[in-house]
């Protein structure tokens, strides 16, 4: 089973107080709050601003990662920073990994799948929320990282796992199930308000995708550039049109060729837009797009960094890119 939980000692551990739960990012952070409610208080590791790619833990944190009853993270693919941590936990402590979580929907980078169909991934898990929206928009790259200056692609190989798997909101309806089950497991006390809480959230959530898919719908079919390959997931989900993005990999420079060929794309028309990125300087997006049709929208945020942290970022966080997009794809 991809439902990866490393059980405690015992099958019903008593805890005498609410499980003590770390997280890795913002939207993770923000689904066990939810699931949490009133009983507690998970911690969020990712400093607010911070940068997941390169990401060092304070003391404290790593701390707070030794002593804590559960740990829920995208997983290594994501934030490395935190697997080196998770040596220093008893053996056998509590930890979900939501990558490799039962039902999580995976996707490759530069990935197509067919349109309204349930999918499998590489482990012929079949997708339990296949989407009806119109998707299946290949990136037109490979995803391969780059080294600045030299123009040549190195890392990345096309078609390796997308960890931004919580971009799509069918993934944190079932992550928000998964997480109640475990804290429930931990804390049979309180398992009923998990459950419910989990509950409430899923409807949330799912009341959301209603609305962004209907705010989004207009712009399906106009061409987006983004500043990194991180939003794969959403464009999926959502039928959107990203034909390519500034650096080809995930925490990578663009090389003068990247560049060049991009600004060439741009020149040609098409693109109606291009979206810097939080964390990284937009005079560089300014450039490409001066002396182009192309429009420059808001930043966007694809780890949720710059929010707010707390039970309500998931849904802002969402509807943030959603409504970023709109804007600018939209006029």
């Amino acid at each position: 089973m991809r439902y990866i939980i490393t059980l405690l000692a015992t099958a019903t551990p008593a805890l005498a107080e609410v499980p003590k739960v770390v997280t890795d990012i913002p939207p993770v952070h923000a689904l066990v709050a939810q699931v949490m409610g009133d009983l507690g208080q998970p911690e969020l590791l990712l400093a607010r601003g911070a940068d997941e790619h390169d990401f060092q833990l304070k003391p404290s944190q790593a701390g707070a990662v030794a002593d804590s009853d559960l740990v829920v993270w995208i997983g290594p693919e994501l934030t490395p920073w935190l697997d080196g941590a998770m040596d220093s936990r008893p053996e056998g402590a509590a930890s979900l990994a939501l990558l490799e979580a039962e039902g999580t929907m995976l996707r490759a980078y530069g990935e197509v799948k067919a349109d309204g169909h349930a999918h499998e991934d590489e482990h012929g898990h079949e997708d339990e929320h296949a989407h009806e929206d119109e998707h299946g928009h290949e990136d037109a790259h490979g995803h391969e990282e780059e080294t600045a200056g030299d123009g040549h692609d190195h890392g990345h190989d096309h078609g390796s796992e997308d960890p931004h798997a919580w971009l799509d909101p069918g993934n944190a309806q079932v992550w928000l199930g998964l997480i109640a089950a475990e804290l429930g497991r931990l804390d049979a006390a309180n398992a009923a308000t998990y459950d419910a809480n989990a509950k409430a959230a899923a409807e949330q959530i799912a009341a959301l995708d209603t609305e962004l898919a209907a705010l989004l719908a207009p712009v399906k079919d106009k061409p987006l550039v983004t500043f990194h390959d991180a939003y794969g997931y959403f464009a999926e989900h959502y039928g959107l049109t990203f034909v390519g993005s500034i650096a080809l990999g995930d925490a990578s420079s663009p090389g003068a060729a990247r560049l060049a060929e991009l600004r060439g794309d741009l020149e040609a028309g098409g693109v109606v837009c291009l979206f810097p990125e939080v964390q990284h300087d937009p005079a560089l997006v300014e450039q490409l797009a001066e002396g182009t049709t192309v429009k420059i929208g808001g930043a966007l945020d694809p780890v949720g960094s710059s929010l707010e942290p707390g039970p309500g970022a998931y849904v802002a966080h969402l509807t943030g890119m959603a409504t970023t997009i709109a804007d600018c794809a939209g006029k």
